[in-house]
């Protein structure tokens, strides 16, 4: 494993530049071609820097250099989008980036993924503590088996899924089909956001790396973690081994420990996240340090749709918490496993008393989303030409908070209830 990384400075340029050369070196890229799996322009991290790094030594060997975004279920870039995320002015790809081409991850095309194995039922019931028993079909792009090498391009966040993003998370459910992808997000959220997100070693991340050591491919990494734009480190390896003490980094660095929870917070969510299936991660970030009864505003008038993907399904099945869902699993059970997920993610823990629904907390909406339809998927509204920033700024004694770019940094509690800790 190759790389380093700091809790009080950042990389510079050189530094990276240095690792990344090496990397290459490592890889034995000479007449090789190499497909590098990066995230879209959800995720912070500095792409355009290494990617142009990786390009110069990779060709400077005799190499071939081509780029997957790893959208998950997210909607494709458009060129001009593409051209953004690797900060490429309009028309200088070929100046920049010369013949390395981009796809886009197409996770609803079956023609563009091969199945590579499965997980039985007695995998899945082990893995998953035995809370399943089934057989979940193993399916990725199919495009990683044209290259000679496949290389990880990507942050390691906490994620309210797998625990921490990044590593062998980039294939899946970056660049696989749907039933894995479903199915460990319906896992994460049978035991639920605050107990899994910032834990390393979790169900779903064993089932991430068990379904990965299904890719006979020759598989590296390079995982950042990114400290206010900049790189704090930068690691170097196998999937595994290179995500690994990214994580550990990860958690110094994006952790905010509170020694008692606000009712009142804040979230805004920054211009990255263009509708409620990637700003719901305001909430996955704060919904441990929200009190009993208090309310959480994902504040992002630029936000004007629930799901571009998965907007339909929402409208339909609402934002609940779990006992919501499980109450009437058999009404539910036929709808994408990952959407009900999301919507537990968002309408966070609760619990169902007589019938109806407790939740613990609630989940404003400002957005551009009419008032109709925020109560139409159960979630609460405010008009965001109301809201006053300074209301929420600098009170936190007041039991108010207000997080500027809500949803990379993990708040916790610093002695969390039971219902927050995993194991």
């Amino acid at each position: 494993m190759l790389g380093e990384g700091f809790t009080d400075r950042t990389l510079s340029e050189g530094q990276i530049r240095q690792i990344v050369t090496q990397a290459v070196a490592a890889m034995d890229v000479a007449g090789k071609s190499v497909l590098a799996i990066v995230p879209d322009h959800t995720r912070t991290c500095p792409l355009p820097l290494v990617a142009r790094a990786l390009h110069q030594d990779i060709t400077a060997k005799g190499g071939r250099l081509d780029f997957l975004i790893a959208l998950g279920t997210h909607p494709a870039l458009s060129p001009s989008q593409i051209d953004k995320l690797f900060a490429v002015p309009t028309g200088k790809w070929l100046q920049t980036f010369g013949a390395s081409r981009v796809f886009n991850h197409d996770w609803q095309n079956r023609s563009a993924l091969r199945q590579v194995g499965s997980l039985s039922e007695q995998d899945v019931y082990e893995i998953s503590g035995g809370l399943f028993k089934m057989t979940v079909e193993v399916t990725v792009n199919k495009l990683i088996f044209d290259y000679d090498r496949v290389l990880i391009v990507g942050p390691v966040f906490p994620h309210e899924v797998v625990g921490f993003s990044g590593g062998n998370k980039y294939f899946f459910p970056g660049i696989c089909g749907p039933e894995l992808l479903n199915f460990f997000h319906w896992l994460g959220a049978m035991i639920t956001n605050p107990r899994i997100i910032g834990a390393k070693r979790t169900p779903v991340r064993a089932t991430v790396d068990r379904a990965a050591a299904m890719l006979n491919i020759d598989k590296y990494a390079l995982c950042m973690v990114v400290h206010h734009g900049e790189l704090a480190g930068l690691y170097f390896g196998r999937p595994e081994e290179a995500w690994s003490p990214a994580a550990d980094l990860s958690a110094k660095l994006h952790v905010v420990y509170v020694d008692k929870p606000y009712q009142s917070i804040l979230a805004a969510a920054p211009p990255m996240y263009d509708d409620i299936w990637t700003a719901g991660k305001c909430m996955y970030k704060m919904e441990a340090v929200v009190a009993d009864g208090g309310e959480l505003i994902i504040y992002a008038p630029h936000v004007t749709e629930i799901s571009y993907t998965h907007g339909k399904v929402i409208d339909q099945i609402g934002y609940h918490t779990r006992d919501y869902f499980l109450a009437d699993w058999d009404k539910f059970k036929h709808y994408p496993w990952g959407v009900v997920a999301h919507s537990t993610h968002v309408r966070g823990i609760g619990r169902m008393e007589g019938g109806k629904e407790k939740c613990r907390v609630q989940v404003t909406l400002a957005t551009g989303i009419p008032q109709s339809r925020c109560r139409q998927v159960n979630l609460g509204y405010r008009d965001p030409a109301g809201i006053n920033i300074a209301d929420w700024q600098g009170k936190e004694a007041q039991g108010r908070l207000y997080v500027p770019k809500a949803g990379e940094m993990l708040y916790k509690l610093s002695n969390p209830p039971a219902w927050q800790t995993f194991g």
